[in-house]
Order: structure tokens, then sequence, then C-alpha cells
């Protein structure tokens, strides 16, 4: 019964009749369903379950109802607060091995530590999940108050934690740090409250304005704050610049510029995106790429241009409805087509940028170099999934004892790993081997570090070996 409530107001709709006809339709509707439906009408369930929702369908993907516990939800997010035990973990099929724990976090506290096992969760044992079900608990397990059965390496014995959720913060700015000598690299997650002012803080922590070059990572970045993003990109370019202009029905070719008393940073930008970068990550790569301020480099971005207005409403309960589109200062909407077909511009038409490049719009900003990772080969796969990197880190870890930061995988460590590899009746072909011998190097240290040092330094290990990074080294010209 709750999808014949909307259905009748879009006939109604359909008909011409006003607004007040098509109220009083509904509320006689669920009157009728109040008295005599088989079973009771939750409001609750009828009204934020079935009619809002169903109402706003028809108009896009992205114009969506929050319940209050949806739009508290939301708000932690735009705070980078999320519940959360404080724990950094990888994630295989039927497996779970703590990597790091945060400190002053539930996880520090109750004594987890690299290396451990995670083998049941509240009395479930993993081992017998698929890698969605596990996923699925794991976040579950996040809201309330969790028994972790876990196994640590040297011990046959199994230990117990109950670990409550406490507020975690999970800072935007996730990475930085130098590639080279002078090049920076910094990663940003998404566009919160505080990303702009923490991105020029690791950008004046790695040297400022004496940089040689920077790479912005803004790859599966879904966005956030558009104020924010346009902050972030006003970061690079002269003052008065355009940023974007937003269009829609009630609101007519708004635009935004660079502040006047901007100062921004000149060194050489690259910044890099994939197709899960969306939305205020799209504008930012936008703007830089038509004012060529930055090389872009990667594979196609999402392809979200709609400004979504967020609006508080009673007891707690929130909208976010799409009421305009934005553009980058050349024209182009980033808004791929809508199921609906409607668009802002129409897809794949020319713009250019400062300099007279041309630029294509309407499905996503489209990098200047795209670049994708090489396919892994079924050595690699096998590897990686049943982790066997992992498990050789922690058992490398037990018998080596602590390590130095200038640790590098040695012809001797590559032994090891295949002694290891050999134990458990993987015995690659000598071609195998040497395909995939670099990589193995690269993958060993950087499991090594996620467990000795924190992942933050084996994130630092693993980018030596990103196509997409290294590309955008070389796009950035500097030596």
């Amino acid at each position: 019964m709750r999808f014949l409530l909307p259905a009748l107001l879009v006939a109604a709709s359909a008909a011409g009749q006003d607004l007040e006809t098509e109220v009083r339709r509904f509320t006689q509707v669920y009157a009728v369903l109040e008295r005599e439906a088989a079973d009771p009408v939750d409001p609750a369930r009828a009204i934020y379950g079935g009619a809002i929702p169903s109402m706003l369908r028809p108009l896009d993907p992205h114009s969506v109802f929050f319940d209050p516990d949806q739009f508290e939800q939301l708000r932690k997010l735009q705070e980078s607060v999320s519940k959360g035990f404080g724990s950094v973990v990888s994630v295989l099929p039927g497996r779970v091995i703590v990597l790091q724990t945060l400190p002053g976090t539930p996880s520090a506290k109750s004594g987890l530590a690299p290396g451990d096992e995670i083998v049941a969760i509240n009395g479930i044992p993993l081992n017998r999940l698929v890698l969605e079900q596990l996923i699925g608990l794991l976040g579950e397990s996040r809201q309330k108050p969790a028994t972790l059965f876990v196994r640590r390496p040297g011990s046959a014995r199994t230990l117990e934690f109950t670990l409550t959720p406490e507020d975690v913060q999970n800072p935007s700015v996730e990475r930085a740090f130098f590639l080279r000598p002078g090049v920076g690299y910094i990663r940003v997650s998404s566009f919160d409250a505080q990303t702009s002012a923490d991105l020029k803080q690791a950008i004046e922590k790695l040297g400022g304005e004496g940089l040689k070059g920077l790479i912005l990572d803004l790859r599966n970045n879904p966005g956030g704050l558009l104020p924010v993003a346009l902050e972030t990109a006003s970061l690079f370019l002269k003052p008065g610049q355009p940023l974007l202009t937003v269009s829609g029905r009630a609101v007519a070719g708004q635009q935004e510029k660079v502040p006047d008393d901007a100062t921004p940073y000149t060194f050489p930008l690259a910044v890099l995106i994939n197709e899960k970068s969306a939305s205020a990550a799209e504008i930012v790569a936008g703007c830089l790429q038509d004012h060529d301020r930055a090389a872009i480099v990667g594979t196609p971005s999402f392809g979200k241009g709609l400004v979504e207005t967020v609006y508080p409403l009673s007891d707690g309960a929130g909208l976010a409805l799409t009421t305009a589109f934005y553009y980058t200062p050349s024209g182009r909407s980033i808004q791929k087509p809508l199921s609906s077909g409607q668009i802002a511009t129409p897809a794949q038409q020319q713009y250019r940028t400062d300099s007279g490049r041309v630029v294509q719009g309407g499905g996503g900003i489209q990098p200047d170099y795209i670049v994708q990772e090489k396919p892994l080969t079924r050595l690699q796969m096998f590897l990686d999934a049943s982790g066997s990197f992992t498990t050789f880190a922690t058992e490398y870890l037990r018998s080596h004892g602590a390590l130095s930061e200038d640790f590098e995988v040695t012809a001797q460590v590559l032994d090891e790993f295949r002694a290891f590899l050999s134990g458990r009746k993987v015995l690659p072909s000598v071609t195998e081997w040497t395909e995939v011998r670099n990589w193995t190097e690269n993958r060993l240290k950087t499991e090594i570090f996620n467990q000795a040092f924190g992942v933050a330094a084996g994130d630092e290990v693993e980018v030596q070996r990103d196509a997409v990074v290294l590309a955008a080294v070389k796009a950035l010209g500097v030596l």
C-alpha cells in the first residue's frame, strides 16, 4: 500500500490539480490505511520510509530524505567523526588481520596489536564468511560493544577482547610525505570542514612554496562540502580567477571566484583522479584543469555535477535536494546523463582551457594523461587474496625482532618468502617469479612496514610502485 500513495500524488499532479487538492488526497488515503489496514500502520515507517522517499525518487538519484538517525550520521561524516574501535585491518576472505591500532582508541586500550588475527566477532566465526558478509559484519560491530576472539602469532591460546566503540576522528588529509627530494605527495579522501586548512598545513610542513612540485591524490574521493572544495582550489589559483558557476531554477548564474586576498602556491601541480572521484573532487580537478594550473592524471572521474542543498527538517530529520548544476570555469558541466535523460549541457561538448586546449564536458573530468594500473597476473592475484604477504610479515617480524626504518627487502628476505610459500605448497615457476619479483619486493616491504611502523609508513612504500603516481611525477617535469 505504501507504493500507492506516491502514485496517487503523481496522478493528481498530472491531472493539473493544485497542491491543496493533492495534500487532501494524501491525507484521505493515509486515513484509510490507518483505519482499515490488516496490520497497524507505523507512521514513521509509512512517511519516512515510504511516502517521502518515493516522492523524491522521480527527481534524480541524489535527492534523498534522511530520518533523524541518518541525518545525525551525515552530520558526523561532515565533521570527520565516526564510531569505531580505532584499528586498521587487512580484510581477506574469511580473515581479518590487525595492521595498526591508533593511540588512545578502544583497540589500543584493549591490548590489540599488529599481527593479531580476529577469528570471530560476537561468536560468529569469520572463516565461514565471504568477503561481502565479512565487511558487513565489521560495519555492524562498530555500532555497539563487540566481543572479539583473537589469535596472536606464536600463541595457541585464543584471546578475548570486549571493545566499546567511540567517536574516532578521520582526518580527510590522510597522507603527506615526499616522493622525491622536493616533490610532495598528499592524499585527500574527502572534503569536510577542516580539509582546506589541513591541506595548507600539510603543504607547509613539506616546504610550502619551496616545493619543486606536488601530487594531490583525489582518487576514490567522493566529494563533500562545496565551499571547502572552492577553498582548496583557491590554494593554487590567482586572485579573481573563476572557480565555478552555479545555475538552477532558483539560482541564476551565480559565479564563485578566487578571493582577492588569496596568496596561492605556484609550484608545479599534478592531480590524480579515477572513476570514484566525484562531486567536490571533480570541481577541484576541473577548475585546475580549465586554468591550465595542474596536470590531471589517471582515469575519467565519476561525473556528478549536481548541487545538493541540505535542509534540516523538524524532529531531527533532513533533506538533501538537488537544486542546481555547477559548471567549471570553461563553462562545461561535469554531470553525466541522468537516468531520466536530464542533463545541464550536451554530453561530450567541447570547451577550451585558458591556453586554448580542448576539454570535454558532460561526463566527468577527462584526464590529460590517462593511466591505468597494469592488470595483475594469476600469481599476483593469488598472493594478494590469500593474505600471504600479511601473514609472512607477521611471522618475519616475530622471528627477526625490531627493524630499522632503512629496512630493504634483500635476496635473503625473498628466499625466506619463497620458502614460506613452498611450505604452503605454492611453487611458482622461474618465469612467474621473475615476472613479479619487483612487485613482490614492494608488497613485502609494504606489509612489513604496515605492521612495524604503521600503515602510513606502508603507504609511502606502496606508492613507489603506483603507475599513476609515477606518471604524475613525470608530468610534473621536475628533476
